[in-house]
């Protein structure tokens, strides 16, 4: 790839229609101004004063999120969300991106997940950042939900170029992705073999088939909870990634951090990330790698460019400190000819 190649990707990106299913969520930060602090007249327990509310789409909606930025065309959105304020919230953020939320169900028997981000104005960046606060459903998904997904999934299919599944609930069945629904997901990946299937799974990424999947490395192996800092080897996953290859019948894209990524199709390679200086915050990440990957490749690029592009997209991001960045073509145009001042030499075929 050079840099009139990766110009050309970008023209193609306008032209695009991606549909993202899986599971969204809202993140709400209450912004807090600890010079106001109040003590309670009724408890004596100390009360925050909140001085401002943001509010974000994420999981699923940092990948449309990414997706808007780096320019595409048309955005669908296929989920589950409860009947209430947050989904509300929710809705209103997504159609700010230009994303249709016709496939967004509202289920009273159900709550928006929901992340609350108690941020202190006076303190910039992570260390603003206090103890989170999660809203999530722990009971199964009724299999009535998941019935008016796999028709809303059947509609739009024909129109779209690629659909990017979003498993982000680490409780069984909690979330959109159960497994009756991968079930569907493998038979339609076969149905439609011009739209590209794309899956990000936290714990069961194993068990997705006839779709593309992007695991990280500790996922990659079963390891489901680093620690901060925490690396694999290489050659730990030089075993690892062609039986994911073989088990789902489709190509793996495996994300090493900062090291790049790994694809198998089915020759295994490493794509070596953009290094970066000085702090970096790692939120958001890897949904912004799945929608460079996902967009390149519904564009005609191959998976060598698709894992490029991807490295870019979540170089650039993990630069934004504090917030769960994104990437714009224009940053992703300066980010690759630092790239290739890192890696000018290398050839990938």
């Amino acid at each position: 790839m050079n840099i009139e190649d990766l110009q050309k990707l970008f023209c193609e990106f306008p032209l695009r229609r991606i549909a993202v299913l899986g599971d969204f969520f809202l993140d709400k930060y209450l912004e807090i101004d600890s010079g106001l602090l109040e003590t309670s007249q009724e408890t004596g327990r100390k009360a925050h004063q909140v001085v401002g509310v943001r509010r974000s789409p994420s999981a699923a909606g940092t990948v449309i999120n990414n997706l808007a930025a780096l320019g595409a065309g048309e955005l669908y959105a296929l989920g589950a969300i409860g009947d209430d304020g947050e989904g509300y919230d929710l809705h209103q953020g997504l159609r700010k991106l230009g994303c249709s939320t016709d496939g967004l169900l509202r289920c009273p028997e159900i709550r928006t997940p929901t992340s609350i981000k108690p941020t202190e104005i006076h303190i910039p960046g992570l260390q603003g950042e206090m103890h989170r606060y999660d809203v999530r459903n722990r009971h199964p998904t009724p299999q009535s939900v998941i019935a008016q997904l796999t028709a809303a999934l059947t509609h739009i299919l024909p129109r779209v170029d690629a659909l990017i599944i979003m498993d982000q609930v680490e409780i069984q069945n909690t979330g959109v992705i159960t497994s009756s629904m991968r079930d569907v997901l493998a038979e339609l990946a076969l149905r439609f073999p011009k739209v590209t299937f794309w899956a990000d799974s936290r714990r069961n990424v194993r068990h997705f088939r006839n779709i593309i999947i992007k695991p990280n490395q500790f996922e990659a192996v079963g390891r489901f909870k680093p620690l901060p800092g925490d690396e694999l080897d290489e050659k730990d996953l030089i075993p690892v990634v062609p039986r994911l290859r073989a088990e789902t019948g489709a190509t793996v894209f495996v994300t090493l951090g900062e090291k790049g990524i790994i694809v198998s199709d089915p020759k295994q390679q490493l794509i070596p990330g953009l290094k970066v200086t000085g702090p970096v915050d790692p939120t958001g990440a890897g949904d912004g790698a799945t929608a460079g990957a996902v967009l390149t490749l519904a564009s005609g690029g191959s998976v060598i460019d698709a894992a490029i592009v991807a490295n870019l997209v979540a170089g650039v991001t993990v630069q934004q400190l504090g917030a769960t960045g994104t990437a714009t073509p224009a940053q992703v145009l300066a980010a690759f000819r630092q790239w290739q001042e890192q890696h000018g030499s290398l050839s990938f075929k």
